[in-house]
């Protein structure tokens, strides 16, 4: 009774909580309509997205980077070296215990869902994403899984924006413009590179754009950075270059050529390993079965730990033979070769890990996987070429180009590859190589993957985000169309009955529904009009000697864009649509024509305001 009581007391609380929370909102709401401009609005929240959002991202770094140093003074000691294999399976199985307990099984992951919440769900992001990607991504990396914290901190921000959006009764454009606002802020703090946060926004994230939306990305990243460089300073990597040589420019296009080859491997390999772990069902056993095979990758093959930005530190540094550290191979550290077909293994892996780890049921994302395999590819290709005698290649600068080529087509977004490696290598002076190895790679990569990896849910959905008018139609929502003034008839009704029906009716289609309420067809006005005037048929013929079937019946629950299909496919402008097998009403074609249209001149007037 007791416990009862405490519990109700609890609940009072928080309802008393959540009150209050609403008044306070709904009073800021009241004066900034007041007080303040709709522009100079979307200034200040877009400030306040980035601060939280950029401390969302510190604190997710730094949680991850404690439970790895944590892990590795357990591994300084030589005899604790088999936890390498039970470090990953403990941080995917935390993670998969935490979305089974506390997320009912659904945790929605990836970049791919934020951008379905846009088309889908007007820009709507459930409020516990703000810290639950955060929490199973930190289990997940900080335990050594082989994926990156990039998305989930994309999904956290791009929450952050759209609650914060969402309690200010902000518009579906300002809720979008708040969301990539979070997102933008998010990659900046990560990474301490506030343009390539902006890039990213608008090449991955906004379908569409205004001049004017940059104001508030460019102040929500910049707001995430200085937030990141106040608390958190390390810079990613350090590149120490002098420049570039003309002579080098024909090994970067061929570089460019096998970074966007590579970025084919990725994408398809990540897609390949994730449908097999889509057949399994038990969440606690593909946690189970993925953790033993990725700690067995990372026992052999020890670069596969974590995000993998240690590895790249080394290569960028010149200590190649730190690669074997710790493994099982390091007899061979004295061998140049070996230490290349090494990093080629791992190269080849790497993708497999991490969409094991994903797969598996961790979260994390394949952004830091591309740099680690594009950094690997760089130092590979040249450190060859070098060995070979061919030419005296710049290692750490093919190393760098070499990342901005995976993520250019990976994520087909060269802007943000170009931008965000020479902010985090402070690499300003390669911006014409990797401008090249970028350009070429996503050409590749697009030639024979149309898509980025972010966007193949998009498009199996019919969501492609640059696709305006399937975006615009699934704004309409079909059961908000429904005509129901359409007077029903039966089959037993006689000629006379039918007649008598339609002097009151002012539609030419009469829907006929048995007993039970299913449509069994409908008579048309036009069929009937010559036999209206013989009386004599009035009480001989009925209705189910008169009515015609119809060519498609929608469900209520269908897609618009689905809709538009069947209505081009049987050349019909009027539908019905059922609700669990029962009639419910008509939809027409030009309502919907009408609809679309009026939400086309809306989101226009929206863009350019």
């Amino acid at each position: 009774m007791q416990q009862n009581d405490g519990t109700g007391k609890r609940c009072s609380v928080r309802k008393s909580l959540n009150v209050t929370f609403d008044q306070t909102l709904e009073k800021v709401n009241v004066w900034r309509h007041r007080h303040i401009s709709n522009k100079n609005f979307l200034i200040v929240v877009s400030i306040i997205v980035g601060v939280v959002a950029g401390l969302a991202a510190i604190l997710l770094k730094t949680v991850v980077h404690y439970i790895q140093h944590f892990l590795r003074w357990i591994l300084e000691d030589e005899r604790f070296n088999f936890l390498l294999f039970i470090f990953p399976l403990i941080g995917i199985f935390l993670a998969v215990y935490y979305v089974q307990r506390f997320r009912k099984g659904k945790l929605g992951r990836g970049i791919s869902n934020i951008l379905i919440s846009i088309a889908k769900r007007s820009s709507n992001i459930e409020r516990d994403k703000t810290y639950s990607h955060m929490i199973t991504s930190a289990l997940t990396i900080g335990f050594g899984g082989s994926a990156g914290l990039e998305a989930p901190i994309v999904v956290t921000g791009a929450a952050i924006g759209s609650i914060t959006a969402k309690d200010l009764k902000m518009n579906y454009r300002e809720r979008t413009l708040m969301l990539a606002c979070g997102v933008a802020a998010g990659i900046s703090a990560i990474f301490n590179s506030p343009i390539a946060g902006v890039l990213f926004a608008v090449e991955v994230i906004l379908y569409e754009f205004s001049i004017l939306a940059f104001v508030p990305l460019l102040i929500a990243s910049a707001t995430a950075s200085v937030l990141s460089n106040l608390l958190y300073k390390d810079q990613l990597f350090f590149l120490i270059t002098k420049g570039w040589h003309m002579n080098a420019i024909p090994f970067y296009i061929v570089l460019g050529i096998v970074m966007g080859l590579m970025s084919v491997y990725v994408t398809r390999t990540a897609i390949f390993t994730e449908k097999i772990f889509k057949g399994k069902k038990n969440p606690y056993l593909k946690a189970v079965i993925g953790g033993i095979v990725l700690g067995i990758m990372i026992f052999i093959l020890l670069p596969l730990y974590g995000e993998g930005y240690y590895s790249v530190e080394n290569i960028l540094g010149g200590y190649y033979e730190r690669l074997l550290d710790n493994s099982l191979f390091t007899g061979f550290i004295a061998n140049h070769w070996f230490i290349i077909l090494f990093a080629v293994i791992i190269i080849l892996v790497k993708i497999i890990a991490t969409s094991v780890t994903i797969g598996a049921g961790g979260n994390g994302g394949i952004f830091a996987p591309s740099l680690f395999i594009g950094a690997m590819t760089g130092f590979v290709f040249s450190r060859a070429l070098n060995l070979l005698g061919f030419i005296e290649l710049t290692v750490p600068n093919f190393i760098v180009a070499g990342m901005a080529g995976a993520l250019s087509g990976v994520l087909h977004a060269p802007l943000t590859a170009i931008f965000l490696i020479a902010e985090i290598t402070g690499g300003y002076v390669l911006f014409v190589p990797l401008m090249i190895v970028s350009s070429i790679s996503y050409l590749i990569a697009k030639y024979f993957e149309p898509y980025s990896i972010y966007m193949r849910k998009m498009v199996e959905k019919g969501l492609h985000k640059r696709d305006r008018d399937k975006i615009v139609l699934n704004k309409i929502k079909l059961k908000n169309m429904i005509e129901t003034d359409f007077v029903h008839v039966v089959s037993q009704n006689t000629l006379g009955e039918l007649v008598d029906k339609i002097a009151h009716s002012k539609r030419n289609i009469f829907p006929v529904l048995d007993e039970d309420g299913h449509l069994q067809g409908v008579v048309l006005l036009d069929s009937i009009r010559e036999i209206m005037f013989h009386h004599e048929k009035y009480n001989t013929m009925y209705v189910k000697d008169l009515m015609t079937q119809l060519p498609c019946i929608l469900d209520v629950n269908e897609e618009m864009h689905d809709v538009m299909k069947k209505f081009d496919t049987y050349n019909s402008w009027n539908l019905p649509v059922t609700e669990a097998n029962k009639y419910i009403g008509f939809v027409s074609k030009s309502a919907i024509f009408t609809k679309y249209r009026h939400l086309l001149i809306k989101q226009s007037e929206q863009q350019f305001s």
